[in-house]
């Protein structure tokens, strides 16, 4: 699965470092933090090129916008995988129009975007529900920052395949 990425600053990876400890009860803690701007689907080796320019086409013209990371929040019943799913709550009007932008080129994955899409970067899955309410009632410092690049992200690999320089 290829998407649109957000990298997040080495504060907010410092927050989600700082949480492991309370999140090793989770069948899965991730251990690499961004935000998922926007699904863009699997392709093959020859499709790549082609699906990764109709991304930075769709995103011509998108500005550098301002992101906040609020809290801790969880989904308790996700419409895909294990439940509940722990996160940190970003909060940038930017960021979802650039995902309505998305949407825009190329379709909604029902469920997940769209009107349903939550800015976020999650932090473990698929654990104790009490022990996801009790994460979320934890504060935390604020973190904002500027997002003035976008990753084109390989999901197969894990790994950034290009970026995109916002203004774009």
């Amino acid at each position: 699965m290829y998407s649109v990425n957000v990298p997040v600053p080495g504060r907010v990876r410092q927050i989600a470092n700082d949480l492991f400890p309370a999140l090793q009860g989770f069948e899965t803690v991730r251990d690499d933090h961004s935000c998922l701007l926007k699904r863009l689907g699997d392709a093959d080796e020859d499709r790549v090129a082609q699906l990764q320019h109709r991304a930075h086409r769709a995103l011509e013209g998108s500005p550098a916008v301002e992101a906040r990371i609020t809290g801790i929040d969880y989904f308790e019943d996700p419409p895909l995988g294990s439940a509940p799913v722990v996160y940190l709550a970003v909060e940038s009007p930017g960021l979802e129009g650039i995902h309505a932008d998305l949407v825009d080129a190329f379709g909604t994955v029902e469920g997940l975007e769209g009107p349903d899409y939550v800015p976020h970067v999650t932090l473990a899955r698929g654990g104790d529900l009490e022990t996801a309410r009790r994460l979320a009632d934890r504060e935390i410092d604020p973190v904002q920052w500027t997002v003035s690049e976008l990753e084109f992200w390989d999901g197969t690999y894990r790994l950034p395949v290009s970026t995109v320089s916002l203004p774009a």
